[in-house]
């Protein structure tokens, strides 16, 4: 019965994963369908860039709360079995970037499912886990984030961050080593989620947002200005005195 009990988390892990929360967002707020838009995730930044700022944040803290409610859960009825507590988030991960509710057919069509990166949820499984981690979590990535300027960059950090914090725990003998395990595994399925973004980066065409983008903005903003300034120079005809040849 054990073995019965394990798969049923592990399922509802899959299915609560699955449920497309920036889909609805974006759906209620704007009517589009977030899938036909920019990178067609349904995660927090694309929530974010379709249909703003309430959106993204409503979307962020599902999705967080995701991880959350499935470690919970995987606590509730495996309170002795660490991996048990780490298998849940990671299939609800794998549930949220590809999930059943946002199935589609491409060109030839096979079934394609649809999700997001997983940048949230991991965030949730590791909370989940143990809470204090997002006291480390949150505000490192958003130094990598406005630092770097790449959200993308900022969501592969996330389970890696995860993964130093439970390490020193286990190092203490304050945690499972399980849970350093559930870092390195979700970090995995975050950059295979992502790998149109890093061959963008390795390209230099990834899009930048937060400080760098303003600040990138405002230097090409400078060079216009400064080119047509130099245009209007240009443009004015020399004038001058001619002299007389007369006494």
């Amino acid at each position: 019965m054990l073995w019965l009990k394990a798969i049923g988390v592990l399922a509802v892990s899959y299915f609560i994963g699955s449920i497309p929360f920036g889909y609805i967002f974006v759906k209620i707020k704007t009517g589009r369908d977030v899938r036909s838009w920019h990178s067609g995730r349904t995660g927090t930044t694309n929530a974010l860039r379709v249909a703003g700022v309430w959106a993204g944040l409503a979307t962020v803290i599902m999705d967080i709360l995701k991880g959350i409610t499935v470690v919970w859960l995987a606590k509730e009825i495996f309170p002795t079995q660490p991996w048990m507590h780490v298998f849940a988030p990671l299939m609800m991960i794998v549930g949220h970037n590809y999930s059943l509710v946002m199935v589609e057919h491409n060109e030839k069509g096979k079934p394609v499912l649809r999700g997001g990166a997983g940048g949230a949820p991991s965030v949730g499984g590791a909370i989940g886990l143990w809470w204090p981690v997002a006291l480390i979590q949150i505000p490192v990535g958003a130094v990598i984030l406005l630092g770097v300027g790449y959200a993308s960059v900022a969501t592969m950090s996330m389970p890696l961050i995860a993964a130093a914090a439970f390490a020193w725990r286990a190092m203490h003998g304050l945690g499972p080593w399980a849970y350093v395990a559930y870092g390195l595994l979700a970090e995995v399925l975050l950059l295979w989620s992502l790998r149109p973004n890093i061959k963008r980066l390795m390209a230099g065409e990834e899009r930048i947002v937060g400080v760098r983008a303003w600040w990138r903005k405002r230097k090409h903003r400078q060079r216009k200005a400064a080119e047509q300034q130099r245009q209007n120079t240009s443009s004015v005809p020399a004038t001058g005195l001619k002299h007389s040849s007369r006494p």
